[in-house]
């Protein structure tokens, strides 16, 4: 069976796209093992450590994404481009993550049977 596409391209704050993405994930990992989930432009900044959404009257849903790994979901990427343009390194992120270029993004997620994006 191919897997299943979660790609997160907005900001943490200020929309709930990826509170509901990240709910999306954890109750579909129930019916499926092979979930890949990617994060460009925006979106690199879901797994930013050290966030503090409470000065902007937000929620804390960043330390959900730890979870990932009790529900065996390691196949996550970022865009490595995304990366770059705003700064950040692997050692930013909260969680492990495999860093790949465009292309390398666009080959996995035409792997994917379907694609959400968050």
């Amino acid at each position: 069976m191919k897997p299943l596409g979660f790609v997160f391209r907005t900001a943490p704050h200020g929309v709930t796209n990826g509170r509901e993405g990240l709910d999306a994930v954890l109750a579909t990992s129930a019916y499926s093992e092979d979930l890949h989930l990617f994060f460009m432009d925006d979106g690199v900044f879901q797994l930013v450590k050290n966030q503090q959404p409470a000065l902007v009257l937000s929620r804390d849903y960043i330390a959900t994404f730890k979870m990932l790994e009790l529900y065996d979901i390691d196949n996550i990427y970022v865009c490595q481009d995304s990366m770059n343009m705003r700064g950040l390194t692997k050692n930013d992120f909260i969680i492990d993550i495999t860093v790949l270029d465009e292309i390398g993004i666009k080959t996995k997620l035409q792997h994917c049977h379907r694609v959400l994006s968050f």
